[in-house]
């Protein structure tokens, strides 16, 4: 049965951090921007074009929903709380902080049908936690992690790579340390400069450099295989191409493009095929047709390049995450794994 997110971006204008990376605004007196009937709104208007018969969560994101204050925390959970119990909805995800999580407050969000909570780790490295202005340490995440283990929630952890003061041992290092946590989803996302945050500062006091998209994919790809390896689901791979987003100048640098996943995806399978066309100076490759963009590439640049070598054939027998070439069958994780290699 199919899954889909209703998606309900609410800011938080009383977060006590300020992360260099993120511009959200100060409002005194306010909380959020979204109103209870705001969210009822939100959910009656996806609710009418949404398949009967498929899972629904309402999805609060865009800020740190375990921040605000418990009374309006439940004012939202018992709107959605009466589309669960009427079937219509099947629970409810969010997104928060790991200084954000403590049992009192997920005692409430089991009441009310939360299932999944996603913690913006984006680094474990002091350094970067410090350059960021996090304002916790590694240890507030492994607390935060093992409560919501323990309250049975689907634990999400969500990673930045190329933060100020980040490299690529450290980003790497940073995933290593999250399978500790045990989570069961993940999302990568490459650090962008956004229009009216710290970091805009930063950039253009040259005190930051943005990576560029190359070398995002290349620090990106380990981290992923290293995950999927780990049997942790990334959900997704780069910021959502939104109109907030990429509006004129919104991003000022950093590595955005709105299929980063699929780049990461056809640098995977073009260092696999590179490996084996040195040994074998030639690629007879099949695979499924559902699997053909990732063999390819975009713009075909892996065929492009392994010409005239690469010859192509649709063998839909094959799973959709297997590949064979030169007679020989090749796992979804042998691919991966090539990735791993000190």
């Amino acid at each position: 049965m199919k899954h889909y997110n209703i998606p309900v971006f609410i800011s938080h204008f009383g977060c006590p951090n300020s992360c260099v990376f993120c511009n959200q605004k100060k409002i005194n007196g306010r909380e959020t921007d979204v109103s209870l009937e705001d969210l009822k709104n939100i959910i009656d208007s996806y609710l009418e074009t949404l398949p009967k018969n498929s899972i629904k969560q309402v999805a609060f994101f865009g800020g740190t929903f375990t921040g605000i204050s418990m009374s309006l925390q439940k004012d939202y959970l018992e709107v959605v709380k009466k589309y669960i119990d009427a079937g219509e909805i099947q629970g409810i995800r969010l997104s928060t902080r790991p200084d954000c999580i403590s049992d009192e407050i997920l005692k409430q969000l089991k009441k009310y049908g939360v299932q999944t909570i996603e913690l913006g780790i984006q680094s474990l490295d002091s350094k970067v936690l410090s350059a960021t202005d996090r304002k916790y340490d590694e240890g507030v995440v492994e607390n935060s992690c093992k409560l919501i283990k323990k309250y049975e929630f689907e634990l999400g952890i969500q990673l930045m790579i190329g933060l100020p003061c980040s490299d690529l041992k450290s980003d790497y290092e940073t995933a290593k340390k999250c399978l500790e946590l045990k989570p069961d989803i993940a999302r990568i996302y490459p650090t962008l400069v956004i229009s009216g945050t710290e970091l805009q500062k930063m950039y253009l006091r040259r005190e930051y450099n943005a990576l560029d998209i190359n070398e995002a994919i290349f620090r990106t790809k380990k981290i992923y295989a290293l995950l999927e390896t780990n049997g942790i689901n990334i959900i997704r791979v780069g910021l959502q191409p939104s109109e907030d987003l990429t509006a004129e100048g919104v991003i000022l640098a950093g590595p955005f493009h709105p299929a980063f996943r699929d780049l990461v995806e056809n640098e995977i399978y073009r260092d696999f095929l590179f490996e084996i066309i040195k040994k074998e100076k030639k690629l007879d490759i099949e695979v499924n047709e559902k699997n053909i963009s990732r063999i390819v590439g975009q713009k075909k640049k892996n065929k492009k390049e392994f010409s005239p070598y690469f010859n192509l054939k649709i063998n839909n027998d094959l799973d959709k995450y297997k590949i064979k070439v030169n007679g020989k069958l090749y796992e979804r994780s042998d691919i991966l794994k090539r990735e791993l290699k000190e």
